[in-house]
């Protein structure tokens, strides 16, 4: 039996490290419960807790781990991109990727909203509920229409890149990509290189989700040592609505639309996006984890590179159907709880606003909540009910970005299936990708 074949799955190591971290977090939290800091003796030595596990070993193991994931996404989605825009002999095709693509995720996000809205007028999270908080949120306000589009084009393209503006960066490398496209054998040789450059990147990725999953105990260990369970009692029905439409949308949603418009095997989809799920559950990024679902649609989906370049980095940026629901579910709620009836216009005046919004403020720090201060803004409820959420949003920011990307993922596998990119067999394949999950760094080192 080889050493790769000894070795358990990816899955499983970070279902192990996630596991193993919130039961750490748990312990600590318990630890130091009623306490500002309890200390270890050791060798002589006194050890404050808190700061040494906590602020220390967990903070800074989890940072470092998703720092080294961001770093390869402006890269990663640079050089995919002019791979795949360069590659296109038909020109024209970038624009139907385009269409197909925008319109697809504008689609899967009005769904998933109104789908929010409906769950949340059923259920009533908000109804009887007396909550007063001195709390106040200040949002910073969106751009304009105009703006946005302004925004869109770069006028400086490294300035863009260090300062990580997807849209941005997504346009200079569609038109580099163009201009090697048209450059000749000058442009060939261009285009190898970027190639070369491709593989290089895919490789640095596959390093990195080996070490995925001592960066996902980190971050759980840290979490849920300082996560307030009190507050998320407070507001349990809340946070069980978001969660619950959360999951039907990206285990029931996502696959319908996956069979309906594509006929591919939703069972499939979903067993090869475990990875990505759970990294993007345990980053609460989309950006973050963008190299791992890149790395997911194009060797386990099948999806063709000229396809998942253009389709993930865009949908990691203006995807934002899970942040749609949470604003469906909080404005139902917020209205609920200041005594607000909302109109019929009212919540086709939200659909709309949220589903618009989703583009108007990619690359936005605090999307989500610019996005939501929007929504209450449209309809005449107060912002300040914002407060009453922010102290259960983190752990819903984690499921949302698990359905972000397995949204992303779905719209890949329908553009690239309807523009014939997508290699069936690597799709049915249970096993494609699995082989360059691991790294024989013994084999490495012999090499040297």
């Amino acid at each position: 039996m080889t050493t790769s074949n000894k070795k358990l799955s990816l899955t499983l190591r970070i279902v192990i490290g996630m596991t193993a971290g919130i039961a750490v977090g748990f312990f600590f939290q318990m630890l130091l419960a009623g306490a500002d800091e309890r200390h270890l003796s050791l060798l002589g030595l006194s050890i404050p807790l808190k700061a040494f596990f906590v602020d220390g070993i967990f903070h800074v193991g989890g940072e470092i781990f998703i720092a080294s994931l961001r770093m390869l996404v402006v890269p990663l989605v640079f050089v995919s991109l002019v791979c795949g825009t360069c590659s296109l002999s038909d020109t024209s095709k970038l624009g139907r990727l385009g269409g197909k693509s925008i319109g697809l995720y504008l689609i899967t996000t009005a769904i998933a909203i109104s789908f929010a809205i409906a769950a949340a007028l059923l259920i009533g999270p908000g109804v009887g509920v007396d909550m007063q908080s001195d709390a106040t949120y200040d949002v910073s306000s969106a751009p304009t229409l105009a703006q946005v589009f302004i925004n869109i084009f770069p006028n400086n393209p490294i300035q863009s890149m260090a300062s990580g503006n997807m849209l941005q960066i997504i346009v200079f490398a569609v038109l580099f990509g163009l201009a090697v496209a048209l450059s000749g054998k000058t442009g060939e040789r261009i285009a190898a290189m970027f190639s070369d450059f491709n593989e290089v990147i895919m490789k640095l990725v596959t390093l990195l989700m080996n070490l995925a999953p001592y960066g996902v105990f980190f971050l759980m260990a840290k979490l849920f040592t300082t996560l307030g369970f009190t507050t998320i009692a407070s507001l349990l029905k809340y946070f069980l609505v978001v969660l619950t439409v959360l999951i039907i949308h990206g285990l029931v949603v996502y696959p319908v639309l996956l069979k309906a418009l594509s006929g591919l095997n939703p069972i499939i989809f979903l067993k090869k996006m475990r990875d990505a799920a759970l990294f993007g559950f345990s980053t609460s990024s989309s950006n973050a984890t963008l190299p791992v679902t890149m790395e997911t649609v194009n060797k386990k989906l099948g999806v063709n590179n000229s396809i998942s370049s253009f389709t993930v980095p865009l949908g990691a940026t203006i995807n934002m159907d899970g942040t749609a629901i949470m604003q469906g579910v909080a404005t139902v709620f917020i209205a609920q709880v200041f005594g607000v009836d909302l109109t019929l216009t009212d919540f086709l005046m939200v659909i709309l606003t949220a589903t618009l919004a989703s583009i108007g403020t990619a690359g936005v720090p605090g999307v989500g909540l610019i996005m939501l201060a929007m929504v209450l803004q449209q309809v005449g409820l107060p912002v300040e009910g914002i407060a009453l959420i922010i102290g259960v949003d983190r752990l819903l920011d984690m499921t949302r970005t698990a359905v972000n990307i397995t949204g992303d993922a779905m719209v890949s596998c329908v553009v690239a299936k309807s523009e014939g990119e997508l290699d069936i067999d690597i799709y049915n394949n249970p096993r494609a990708g699995e082989k360059d999950e691991t790294i024989d760094f013994h084999h490495l080192k012999d090499q040297t």
